[in-house]
């Protein structure tokens, strides 16, 4: 029971901070294994930003969901998906294989020593964030239902105007 207020605790206090946060300063690494600023990885219109686990079956669900929703989504508003593993070196190569495996068409990216999982407040996988064009923050949720994908589309044509 006290886990369970501490993780509320933290999404609800969390919520609050990010509503005027922006994507911190924090190198990541891409599928080449290069270390990008996460800034670099998001280019200039909306943003869907997945945290992962090769673990989390919610987390690999909710990205197949994505996966296949993207292209359709796309016809609607313009975007990008980055999903970001926050697996540690000892699960880096079997999160890159799974990422091949499921032929996800969005940008992958590792963060190993989970800095951006830190700096970011995230407590839980999956964790999804929406930034808008300039890097602001605009949504966060927690956990993955089927149909919770809705409420990402519904932010994304929000924040374009749509």
């Amino acid at each position: 029971m006290k886990r369970f207020i501490l993780a509320a605790a933290a999404l609800f206090f969390g919520a609050a901070f990010l509503s005027a946060q922006t994507l911190p300063d924090v190198k990541v690494e891409n599928m080449a294994g290069e270390q990008v600023d996460i800034r670099t990885v998001v280019t200039g219109k909306p943003a869907i930003i997945s945290f992962w686990g090769v673990t989390c079956k919610p987390c690999i669900t909710e990205l197949n969901t994505l996966n296949s929703v993207m292209e359709d989504w796309l016809e609607q508003v313009d975007f990008d998906i980055i999903a970001v593993s926050v697996d540690d070196t000892r699960f880096l190569a079997r999160a890159k294989s799974m990422v091949q495996g499921y032929g996800w068409q969005f940008n992958c990216v590792f963060d190993r020593n989970q800095d951006l999982k830190r700096a970011m407040n995230v407590s839980l996988t999956p964790q999804t964030f929406i930034v808008d064009a300039d890097g602001k923050i605009v949504y966060s949720h927690s956990g993955y239902t089927p149909g919770s994908e809705q409420e990402l589309l519904d932010k994304l044509l929000e924040i374009a105007g749509n």
